[in-house]
């Protein structure tokens, strides 16, 4: 049965001038009542300004008790790993072992050059450098000593608190090209692409996933199938285009036609969305994020309607 989930508005609002951060909480609280899966937070510094994705996850670890919540997606490589362990192991401590860490590596614009360049980071061997801060990671919560000599260098370091949940929260790594997929097979807990639309193309990819991770002896179940999809909801199909597209070049500050590309989108009335969704869902998705653009107190309602249909 497919999971479904609801990524919090922590980009728009600061788009929109509105940088309050309660409102975002009290929706993850509605997302809970509302029945659905999981509640997701966004991560940049200043390539697209928003809340910092930590301090709004432990905040709603505090205010829920049920929803799983997961960054989508996190780019580890900003941060100092062993900071990032800590930081990490807290938030799966405060929510119980309900943390799901969604990871990046970061588009190769001139924005994110600039945001890497800003927290003095370099761009370059970004991979290398996210496997072995990943790598130091899950050995500091093992909660022993570890001793390190690499891109970060340290001696018999033991961090606490560990995580809740044995081995440190699961990590679904995002990316449609084939060597993203891979490294989702090979190393981690999830698969979690930002598209493409169409669900066929999705499910390809999947198989390559299950093979490849098959070739690797993983266990069939070792990788979670998700999805991060957005959504824009009107009956009327002009204005629901008009609508997505607004949204994706505010948010991304480039044509929406090269977005749609590569990004899961879809723009229609919500029995189009219906059936798009359950393309990913018949396909073997097990847990999908919705960004639905527009009103979000009215849109989670519509999410949680989605979910029900999804799984009669």
């Amino acid at each position: 049965m497919v999971k479904i989930g609801y990524l919090l508005p922590t980009r728009e609002g600061v788009m929109e001038g509105r940088h309050a951060a309660r409102p975002v909480v009290d929706l993850a609280v509605q997302a809970e009542e509302a029945g659905l899966d999981s509640v997701w937070i966004g991560d940049s510094v200043t390539a697209k300004p928003r809340h910092d994705p930590f301090t709004m996850l432990a905040a709603i670890a505090a205010r829920t008790e049920r929803v799983n919540m997961g960054t989508a997606v996190l780019l580890p490589i900003l941060r100092n790993p062993v900071l990032l362990a800590q930081q990490l192991a807290t938030i799966d401590q405060l929510s119980e072992g309900r943390l799901i860490v969604g990871i990046g590596i970061g588009q190769d614009s001139p924005p994110i050059h600039n945001e890497f360049s800003a927290v003095g980071v370099p761009f370059e061997k970004r991979i290398g450098r996210l496997m072995e801060g990943l790598r130091l990671c899950k050995a500091l919560w093992t909660g022993e000593p570890v001793t390190h000599d690499g891109r970060w260098s340290f001696k018999d370091v033991t961090l606490g608190p560990v995580p809740h949940l044995k081995g440190g929260p699961p990590i679904w790594g995002s990316g449609s090209v084939g060597p993203a997929i891979d490294r989702c097979a090979k190393h981690f807990d999830g698969w979690f692409p930002s598209g493409p639309s169409d669900s066929s193309v999705w499910a390809e990819q999947l198989a390559q996933l299950r093979s490849t991770a098959k070739d690797a002896g993983r266990a069939d179940d070792a990788v979670t199938a998700a999805a991060y999809l957005t959504l824009s909801i009107n009956e009327n199909q002009d204005a629901a285009d008009a609508a997505l597209d607004h949204y994706l070049e505010s948010y991304y500050k480039v044509p929406a036609k090269g977005i749609r590309k590569y990004q899961g989108c879809y723009a229609g009335g919500l029995a189009g969305a219906e059936a798009w969704l359950r393309g990913f869902a018949d396909r073997g998705a097990q847990h999908i994020s919705l960004r639905i653009i527009g009103d979000h107190t009215k849109n989670i309602p519509i999410a949680a309607e989605l979910k029900q249909s999804l799984t009669i």
